[in-house]
């Protein structure tokens, strides 16, 4: 029985030592090694080919080395094998901290502040209360909740959409198309964790942006495709909305002379809103073996028909 490894030499290097200790009946196998085994059972990879996929007649479950699955092509996988995003407390902590962060920077008007030093300008803006400013979260799942965990403590008035209905504490949750409206006109400050999938591409369009406040800003921290860059720019021109914070972007990188590199009012980071550790990754992926082994649910077990 053997796990085929597809990652970074250096990441391999950490996951070949946890699984020796910890499942030392496994066989532990890098792309760096040899081809994959044709007793491989489990398979760790970003975007997997049709190629490699081919090559795994004993494949039983697909672990994405990443939070989201939009990049894997389920159709080179056949039905019967699993497909399992990482769910893991850093991954989880790194997102918290940058919401957070981008939200903080939002509600104190950052952005203003950062043009007016650009342009020698001393300009205080009156102060907005915590509990007067309104922060949204597109995406209710794992990342969606706990950075809306993260956000409570400062007072925030919090609400939620899901595309099924959730029950969460100290937030206002709103599920389904015909509620989606009504979520947007009360968010001052959007935040998109949806998984990527046909549904959610292209949401944060024109038509859905123009819902917000006058004045709202947007932070992305899920995928670039869930964004049109040319409706936020002409929003942002308009004046309707006042900022964006995005730490994904499509395509990636992005080329120096695009729009949402140039923009004043745009804070553009380079995909580094959390990443996952090559140890608690490990953990992770080591403790859903156990778990499919012992026949029992996986954590992350991504339903093929909704696409997270």
């Amino acid at each position: 029985m053997t796990f085929y490894f597809t990652s970074t030499p250096e990441r391999g290097a950490v996951w070949r030592a946890l699984f020796a200790a910890e499942t030392p009946e496994l066989a532990f196998v890098t792309k760096e090694d040899a081809p994959p085994p044709a007793d491989t059972r489990y398979l760790a990879a970003w975007a997997p080919t049709a190629e490699l996929i081919a090559q795994l007649p004993a494949l039983e479950v697909l672990f994405s080395i990443g939070a989201g699955v939009d990049q894997i092509d389920t159709r080179v996988l056949p039905h019967h094998v699993a497909l399992v995003r990482m769910i893991e407390p850093g991954l989880t902590q790194g997102m918290v901290e940058y919401g957070v962060m981008a939200t903080l920077m939002l509600h104190r008007e950052m952005i203003d502040y950062r043009l007016a030093q650009r342009d020698g300008r001393w300009a205080p803006r009156p102060l907005v209360p915590a509990a007067r400013r309104r922060v949204g979260v597109l995406g209710l799942g794992e990342l969606g909740q706990a950075v809306l965990a993260g956000l409570r403590p400062f007072g925030f008035a919090l609400s939620g959409w899901s595309r099924s209905p959730r029950t969460l504490p100290g937030v206002a949750c709103h599920a389904g198309a015909d509620a989606l409206p009504g979520f947007l006109a009360a968010c001052d400050i959007l935040i998109c964790l949806l998984p990527l999938t046909q549904e959610t591409r292209g949401i944060l369009n024109h038509a859905t942006l123009s819902q917000l406040p006058r004045g709202a800003a947007i932070v992305n921290i899920a995928r670039g495709g869930h964004l049109v860059a040319q409706d936020l720019v002409a929003l942002l021109d308009e004046g309707h909305l006042s900022g964006a914070v995005l730490d994904v972007a499509e395509p990636e990188p992005l080329p120096p002379e695009h729009p949402l590199l140039r923009h004043p009012r745009i804070v553009v980071t380079p995909h580094i809103a959390s990443a996952t550790s090559a140890q608690s990754g490990a953990h992770a992926v080591l403790d859903n073996i156990r778990r499919h082994r012992a026949g029992q649910p996986m954590l992350g077990l991504v339903a093929r028909d909704r696409g997270y």
